[in-house]
């Protein structure tokens, strides 16, 4: 509005106008705001020689946002890590998990009437998933070596699907959880039966690995269902 602020003399003084800026009489304002606005294609500004008033600072309305959850297995630069546990305080942890193997009618009728060639199906994946929770540090490398106090695995026959379930549980008094170590169970429990029975039949799956209960540490009790 610098141009305003030059021309504007020139203009009272063209038509007989003493007073400059607040000093105009209302109707002279009005009639300066029409001239202004011929030449500039806009009113100009209702504060004093066109300033603009101050502008208030928008604030934004939005919320904040809440904190994700992050991988505790990779540090600032994406490197993997194993998670430092040693400010934790030991509390009684326990997990349980499970999964399903699809033997088909053929490979399930043997092991029913425990006709399998390499023997008792049942009884050596049992074995062998107690086992496997015990070696879990040794399969997957982040985990911790954890002291288990008691291992569980049971399997059922299941006649209206011709499988195996398989049900795991994993304790221990320390700082971190036993997920992992029940799910391994279940993993290599489900694994045994496979060998054990691929003589009779290809046509095996193992199916539904997952956690099924977990409780103990910071995050305390947690549920599928």
């Amino acid at each position: 509005m610098s141009i305003f602020r030059c021309i504007l003399p020139t203009i009272a003084k063209g038509r007989g106008w003493r007073g400059f800026a607040t000093g105009f009489p209302s109707d002279s304002i009005a009639e300066l705001n029409k001239e202004m606005e011929s030449i500039f294609g806009e009113s100009p500004s209702s504060s004093p020689l066109g300033s603009s008033p101050p502008q208030q600072p928008v604030q934004s309305t939005s919320a904040p946002r809440e904190a994700q959850p992050g991988l505790t297995h990779v540090d600032r630069s994406g490197q993997a890590k194993m998670v430092d546990v040693s400010p934790k305080l030991d509390s009684e942890r326990v997990a349980i998990a499970s999964c399903r193997v699809l033997l088909g009618e053929k490979a399930f009728n043997l092991v029913a009437s425990n006709q399998i060639a390499k023997g008792d199906v049942l009884t050596v994946a049992k074995i062998a998933g107690i086992t496997g929770a015990k070696q879990t540090s040794h399969l997957i490398p982040l985990c911790h070596n954890i002291n288990l106090s008691h291992v569980r695995v049971d399997l059922t026959l299941n006649e209206e699907d011709s499988s195996v379930v398989i049900e795991g549980e994993a304790t221990t008094i320390g700082k971190t959880g036993v997920e992992m170590e029940a799910m391994t169970a279940v993993a290599i429990a489900g694994l045994t039966v496979y060998d054990m029975c691929k003589a009779a039949s290809k046509d095996i799956s193992i199916t539904d690995i997952c956690l099924q209960h977990k409780s103990g540490g910071k995050s305390g009790r947690w549920s599928r269902n």
